[in-house]
């Protein structure tokens, strides 16, 4: 492993005049180890895998020499605005995002503008984005997978493969967490329509099976960079960690005055799912009306980038998100990370609190455990070298009647809030079953009564692991409420919602409502084990489908017409299926993502 240097300077290979002015003028006078043994690499045109922990600078590291071997070839033969010299590829449009940003800076310089960058992610529309690389040209592309797929496969009106055979540089950023969200077919098809003559640099925070897998498809001979801070604890070591251990029916009280006690400027707290995310955005921002509350996760569509950009530019706010915000997103000033639960694995908890405590900066984070949940503690110290220490709070009991009234309230006023608050609930319990560290995290030990008293839920919700005596621990309004006479403040929810109750004073079955069936449980090992084979089995399905697709594009429906003998009625109706929509799509009634999204082509986002 190579030795950190202290300066940019002291680089083997120097840095062209106007990058290293940049990097001055940014305020990064010191190399960071995993710039400092990756950079050279890579200007020696090496493939290199380098694995190296959440905030250790590995933006620059690619960056940079992805500017210089730019520059190299432009002093030799210009770059035209439609070669495409660079292309980087990120899980998640925060990160993308991010990595465009510090681009940015770098082309402003008038010696590096020559250079045209494009931001290719979900949420804008395709015609736009082949548009745009059309008109202005792009030399340097940032991208999710799904959206760089995309293109790539579009023929005719942009022809992406035939302005990347000048390739110079490949990235795949956060690796693992690529392959995490189920994007390995998708990024081995980019790959094959990438040209074999370019050097490719892959960068992750763990180096597993799957990352090794593709350094074996995508990178020929690397140099592996392993960059591991010598330190007793995994964590930045100006960021102190403090946990606490609350009630379950307390937490929300607890937490609520350590806000305000610490009186925190600029904090993200941190829930298990997307649905806990979306009720207590509306919870806290009535209970916090002083401060400024905003939400992110990952079924947001268009607002995400609108709403990162609001919490970089706020100097006072509480972020609420879930772990789409872990890794890798650089946000300054956050001088605060609240857990709210435990997250899913270890790893996670490292991740979560890495989003403070940066470039030099001091930070706090706090994880709130429940009593049954102690062990916990000694499990990260052990398992991922973190120390805490403990803080206590007396819950105000007064504040937590006043709480309990506010919740229940906000709830009759509008069903739509009822509905959001159970669906948090639920989900809560549910991500909480699927803990990796679930010796520890044992749904059979919580008092269900007491976490669903927290939510402010106006009843308890039914579901398999809702028992009887859970009823005598729970507290709900004072007054009896008659769910079915609540109503929502859309109208168009009210209208559908009057229907479905006609019909249940009526027949006396509630229309679309599901019936919990009890599932056995079953070892961890095992309910890993079915997930990976039912994870293999979806991926053979998108493959065929793409070859399906390829078929009927090409116009050789008839070849499949003759066969029809190869093929079963079940495969032939959703050949069919598939031709429909890609009629619609040809008419324009449908997008390119809803048409992909019909096609089984596109990958879930669990977050």
């Amino acid at each position: 492993m190579a030795k950190p240097r202290t300066k940019w300077t002291d680089l083997t290979k120097p840095l062209s005049t106007p990058v290293l002015q940049v990097i001055e003028g940014l305020g990064f006078c010191k190399m960071t180890p995993v710039q400092a043994a990756t950079i050279p690499l890579l200007l020696s045109y090496k493939d290199v895998a380098a694995e190296a922990v959440t905030g250790s600078g590995k933006t620059l590291a690619f960056l940079v020499p992805l500017l210089e071997l730019l520059l190299k070839r432009q002093y030799g033969t210009a770059w035209k605005k439609t070669e495409i010299g660079a292309i980087i590829i990120s899980p998640t449009r925060e990160l993308a995002t991010q990595i465009s940003d510090v681009l940015f800076d770098f082309l402003q310089h008038e010696k590096l503008g020559i250079f045209k960058q494009k931001l290719l992610i979900g949420g804008n529309s395709v015609d736009e984005d082949v548009d745009s690389i059309r008109k202005e040209g792009a030399n340097v592309l940032i991208a999710t997978p799904g959206r760089l797929k995309d293109l790539l496969e579009r023929k005719g009106d942009l022809n992406l493969t035939a302005k990347v055979k000048s390739l110079e540089l490949l990235v795949l950023d956060e690796a693992d967490r690529l392959l995490d969200l189920g994007f390995e077919s998708t990024v081995n098809t980019i790959l094959g329509y990438l040209p074999r003559q370019r050097r490719t640099g892959l960068f992750s925070a763990t180096q597993t099976k799957e990352v090794k897998d593709l350094m074996r498809a995508g990178l020929r001979n690397p140099v592996l960079v392993s960059v591991k801070e010598k330190a007793t604890v995994s964590t930045p070591k100006l960021l102190q960690n403090f946990y606490m251990i609350v009630e379950p029916e307390q937490k929300l009280v607890v937490m609520l005055d350590f806000i305000e006690g610490k009186e925190l400027k600029k904090a993200m707290i941190f829930f298990p799912t997307c649905a806990c995310v979306e009720y207590w955005a509306i919870a806290l921002a009535e209970l916090l009306k002083t401060r400024r509350v905003l939400s992110l996760h990952g079924k947001m569509k268009a607002q995400r980038n609108r709403i990162l950009k609001d919490f970089k530019e706020s100097e006072n706010a509480l972020l609420l998100c879930t772990d789409l915000l872990a890794r890798g997103v650089d946000i300054p000033e956050v001088d605060w990370v609240l857990q709210w639960d435990a997250p899913s694995n270890a790893a996670a908890f490292v991740h979560r609190v890495g989003r403070t405590a940066r470039q030099g900066n001091e930070g706090n984070a706090l994880i709130m455990l429940l009593p049954t949940e102690d062990t916990y503690v000694d499990f990260l110290t052990r398992n991922q070298k973190v120390s805490l220490k403990k803080v206590t709070l007396e819950p105000n009991d007064k504040r937590f009647q006043i709480v309990l009234k506010t919740l229940h309230r906000l709830q009759k006023s509008d069903r739509g809030i009822y509905d959001k608050a159970s669906r948090a609930f639920v989900s809560h319990i549910q991500a909480y079953s699927k803990h990796e560290c679930n010796l520890i995290l044992r749904v059979k030990d919580l008092d269900l009564g007491k976490i669903a008293t927290s939510y402010g839920l106006l009843q308890l919700p039914k579901m398999p692991e809702m028992k009887d005596h859970f009823k005598m621990s729970f507290q709900g309004p004072v007054d009896e409420v008659d769910i079915y006479k609540l109503t929502y403040k859309d109208k168009q929810k009210q209208a559908s919602h009057d229907i479905k109750l006609k019909l249940f004073k009526e027949t006396g079955e509630w229309k679309g409502k599901k019936k919990f069936l009890k599932k056995k449980s079953i070892p961890w090992e095992l309910a890993k084990q079915e997930r990976e084979e039912r994870k293999e089995i979806r991926k053979k399905r998108r493959e065929a489908k793409q070859k399906r697709k390829a078929i009927i594009e090409h116009g050789d429906v008839e070849a499949i017409k003759k066969k029809k003998t190869k093929f079963s009625k079940d495969e032939l109706e959703e050949l069919a299926n598939d031709i429909r929509t890609l009629k619609k799509l040809k008419k324009k009634r449908i997008t390119v993502e809803e048409c992909d999204d019909k096609l089984g082509l596109m990958s879930d986002d669990s977050e």
